[in-house]
């Protein structure tokens, strides 16, 4: 893109919330102001009410755009990175959830956010993401996409899910649970987290299987590889509430003998990043994990190593 061109970024946003609005309302008319058009989901812009904003329809509202700029929590985010992907365009998230992982920068970094928009200054992460194909008697039923996890579980509380699950082409164990999650790196801080899983470096190569209150000896968290085929068999004749959830926002209903597939998608989605932390800090910063100390024991141990 040369300085010539119309620069457009979407702004997705939290809507439910007044702190989101209003700060919708600032970058709006900062952005404008700075010569770049700013556009919305039609519902959006009605709510947000700023003049600055042009309404745009699903699904091609991040088309043209460079930026999508996510104003919320990690729902939000995952929401907006099924625009952002549509058009490979980058995701830049301002938290005003709780956690938030998945977002770059907090609410208070509204002014250097707006910045580096501006002034072009961020850089751009490549998450993985899965690919989910559902088959039924070996015929493909659904097929769809993740940047969290898949999720095979059961929909009734008072029904145990029975499922096979299987590795590259190779029977795994067969669990009596309540689900079992397929995650990404990114995913691993989401409901594979919730479950047990291992947090897992966003820059490496893997994919996570996490067994959901397993009733079995064997129900270990696994790390497989990028280049994996990860299958969920369901089995029995009481299973006709399984359901298939990806990112918790789209859902399949399972019958018994429903088989679930999941494999690194080709297409990943794109971060932006305006901050250079490491993803240790922003580990120890969203779980508020103690490290005082770590100054002093560095010093002694003459720096790091």
């Amino acid at each position: 893109m040369t300085d010539q061109t119309v620069r457009r970024v979407l702004l997705v946003t939290h809507v439910g919330r007044d702190d989101a609005r209003e700060l919708a309302r600032e970058i709006a008319l900062e952005l404008s102001a700075a010569g770049i058009e700013v556009c919305a989901l039609e519902a959006e812009a009605r709510s947000v009410g700023a003049p600055e904003i042009e309404p745009v329809s699903v699904p091609h509202a991040a088309q043209g755009c460079e930026l999508v700029v996510v104003l919320g929590g990690d729902g939000t985010v995952l929401r907006s990175a099924e625009l952002a992907r549509a058009f490979d365009v980058p995701l830049l998230g301002v938290n005003l959830g709780h956690v938030g992982f998945l977002a770059e920068a907090e609410v208070d970094d509204k002014g250097s956010v707006v910045a580096c928009i501006v002034d072009r200054a961020w850089t751009v992460e490549e998450r993985t993401t899965l690919e989910v194909v559902v088959r039924v008697d070996g015929v493909e039923t659904e097929r769809s996409w993740a940047l969290n996890e898949a999720s095979v579980e059961k929909a009734s509380r008072e029904r145990m899910l029975e499922v096979l699950v299987e590795v590259d082409g190779r029977p795994l164990s067969r669990w009596g649970c309540d689900g079992v999650v397929a995650a990404t790196p990114t995913g691993s801080t989401a409901y594979a987290f919730s479950a047990g899983g291992p947090v897992v470096w966003p820059e490496v190569e893997a994919m996570l299987v996490v067994p959901i209150s397993a009733h079995a000896l064997f129900s270990r968290p696994l790390v497989v590889s990028p280049q994996s085929t990860i299958a969920v068999d369901v089995l029995g004749s009481n299973n006709a509430g399984a359901v298939m959830w990806c990112d918790g926002r789209r859902s399949v209903e399972l019958t018994s003998g429903s088989r679930v597939e999941v494999t690194r998608h080709a297409q990943p989605v794109r971060f932006a990043r305006v901050h250079s932390a490491p993803f240790t800090d922003r580990l120890v910063a969203k779980f508020e994990l103690p490290v005082d100390g770590w100054g002093v024991q560095r010093r002694r141990a003459g720096g790091s190593r």
